[in-house]
């Protein structure tokens, strides 16, 4: 058995790509009105949700829609294409809908080791101090080039365009 090698001459899988996302819907499940009528269910990730949101719902173009999600337009139109097939799909064969998971955030912040120096992309979700947060310290973001966690946010390149940053930046600066 050889071993497949991804482009570069490593066999790393690549990093996730997260998919920014504005919107969490409050109900995550429909179905058929009698659900023991359903058969199975499709599982659609909340940046296919957002696809549909942008494309169907706002009406934008793809192009509009992918910057918003900052992720490439080939990208979102096979997010897009995955979310329409489980929505037929569903609607068809009578399958309920569970709106769930996926590779989102809310927010992307960009971050500087101060140790380092190194700066990186941050889930905003990863960034947000919790009330104890001694309590999982293994969950704080940690420099990928050092592993140090004296970061703090590069206020310069994320509050311009990111009110959810400028809202808790103030929270997640690690010194």
């Amino acid at each position: 058995m050889t071993a497949v090698l991804c482009r570069g001459g490593n066999n790393l899988p690549r990093p996730v790509k997260w998919r920014k996302i504005e919107f969490i819907p409050i109900i995550s499940k429909f179905g058929p009105l009698d659900p023991q009528a359903a058969q199975g269910e499709n599982a659609l990730k909340l940046e296919e949700l957002e696809a549909i949101r942008l494309k169907d719902m706002e009406g934008l173009e793809q192009e509009v829609c992918a910057d918003r999600m900052e992720i490439s337009r080939p990208t979102f139109q096979r997010i897009l294409l995955a979310a329409r097939i489980k929505i037929a799909d569903s609607l068809i064969y009578g399958r309920i809908i569970r709106i769930e998971g996926g590779n989102y955030t809310r927010s992307i912040c960009t971050i500087h080791c101060l140790d380092c120096g190194r700066e990186w992309n941050e889930r905003i979700e990863n960034l947000i101090i919790r009330e104890n947060p001694e309590s999982n310290p293994a969950a704080e973001p940690s420099c990928p080039k050092c592993h140090a966690r004296h970061w703090e946010c590069c206020s310069d390149k994320n509050h311009k365009d990111n009110a959810l940053c400028r809202q808790v930046c103030r929270q997640h600066t690690r010194k």
